[in-house]
Formats: C-alpha cells, structure tokens, sequence
C-alpha cells in the first residue's frame, strides 16, 4: 500500500509533538507509579491538544537502557494502555508510536490494538550499530508482520541514517541511496535527523533526499524549533518535535507551555 501524507494527517505540514512517556514497568527508571505515569500522559496530550498540535507520537523515551529490537509483555502492554489513555483525551487528533529502541513489531502491534494511524521504525534498511548494539534491517520481516496482523492501513515512516548511531558500515552509501532503498522496500514515509535526540538536522540532507524520493513524504525528526524551522519547510512535510516544546528546550524536562504556544504559531505562518 503507498501512503500520502493526507492519508494519515489532516493538515499539511504538520506538527507532530512527542509525547516522551515516563518510565515502564520492568524498566530500571520505573517507581512502581503506573497510575501517575497514564496521568502524566494524560496531561501532557491535553496540553499539547489545547495549544492546537496537529499529531501526536508516543515514545517510551524514559526506558534507558534500552534493548535492541526486542521489548517484553509489560512494555506492549503499557504502551497500548499510554495510547488509549492518550486516546481519550485527543480522540480527534492523530497518533503515532515508536517502541524503543527498534521494537518496530511491538509498535505495529501497540498501533493496530489502540486504533493509531502509524508507527516510526529504527533500522527498516541497512544494518548500522546503534548505541544497543548491531541492529539488522528489519524491512522484510515488519513489512510481512504488517501483513498478517491486518495493519496494512497503518503507515511506516522510518529513519534513514539514524540518530544515535554509528554508520561506518554504510559509509559509502550515501543518504540519498539510503533513502531510495527504504522507498523501494516500501516505506510509507522517511525521517532525516540530527546524530541525536535535539540536534539539527541539515537542510542540505533534507533536499538531498527530497530529490532522490519525491513520492515519499519527507519528515523532520530532530532539533526542529520555531526559530530554525523556516529553513526546512521547503523541503519536509512534517515536522516531528519534542525537545523544543520542553522547559529548556531539554527533552526530559516538563513541558513548557509558552514553547508549546511559540512552536504552533511558527508553524501556522
């Protein structure tokens, strides 16, 4: 199935605001707080609906150390239980999950039984070592999973040379080449960041992509701000923030409205 952007998002060039959902049961972070973690959501989704966000996205960004690609039951099952409690606040908005670090399946699974629109994958091409360790493309096998869960109504946008990564292995293959191979193992979106969590990335990389894979749409996941995001509205379809909209502008921080406020007018000019 291919996707357009107006598929999944009702307005174009869309502000997708992360949701950075605090720690999980089984985690080494978790403080046995499991009802105050679904109301820290809660609160967060409300806000973010109120200052007028467009999407949402899910991340169990609170989960360090992470594993590669694989997470247990309480991790699936919390994150589904976030995304309805999410859910019953912004029932209008769309919503997206990304399962750290790599759980592309866990995410298909979350998304398809809590009703969300698309996940975002680490890994889909190209093997790279990630800060967990060697991760292996996952395209064909998260395509087939798609295939037989019945989620093929569900988007896979994915990173291409991810943040927090070491790409030596692939360092003769460029991020334009890397991105015509996600379009042509069928991604449904691609995502150019930063080397990590708030860094910028490069408006050059942006338009290098946008040439390779015009059909695709092309989201920015990394270091977007109000004051930076001029620079890459001629190239991205959709802005994927978190870090900006936080007090500081420090991901792990509590949100701060007044970012939250700057970050959707920059993006309504």
């Amino acid at each position: 199935m291919s996707f357009s952007l107006s598929d999944t998002f009702p307005h174009r060039k869309p502000l997708i605001a992360m949701i950075h959902v605090p720690a999980l049961p089984g985690t080494p972070a978790y403080r046995n707080n499991w009802p105050t973690v679904l109301k820290k959501v809660q609160e967060e989704a409300e806000l973010l609906t109120a200052a007028g966000v467009d999407v949402l996205l899910l991340e169990n960004m609170h989960d360090t150390p992470y594993s590669a690609r694989t997470v247990g039951p309480e991790i699936v099952s919390s994150m589904t239980a976030v995304a309805l409690a999410v859910k019953t606040i912004a029932p209008h908005l769309p919503c997206g999950i990304q399962v750290l670090a790599g759980a592309n399946q866990a995410a298909l699974a979350v998304a398809l039984a809590a009703d969300l629109q698309f996940i975002r994958a680490e890994g889909f091409v190209f093997g790279h070592l990630a800060d967990e360790g060697w991760m292996n493309s996952d395209a064909a096998d998260l395509l087939r999973y798609r295939r037989n869960i019945g989620a093929e109504h569900i988007a896979i946008f994915t990173d291409i040379k991810k943040k927090h990564s070491a790409h030596a292995a692939t360092a003769d293959v460029s991020l334009a080449e890397t991105a015509k191979a996600a379009h042509f193992f069928r991604a449904d979106g691609l995502i150019v960041t930063g080397t990590a969590t708030g860094s910028e990335a490069k408006p050059e990389d942006l338009a290098a992509v946008k040439k390779a894979c015009p059909e695709l749409p092309l989201l920015v996941g990394s270091g977007i701000s109000p004051e930076n995001v001029e620079q890459y509205l001629p190239f991205a379809d959709a802005f994927i923030v978190g870090s900006a909209l936080k007090k500081e502008g420090y991901w792990a921080n509590e949100l701060d409205p007044e970012r939250v406020e700057k970050m959707v007018t920059a993006l309504a000019k």
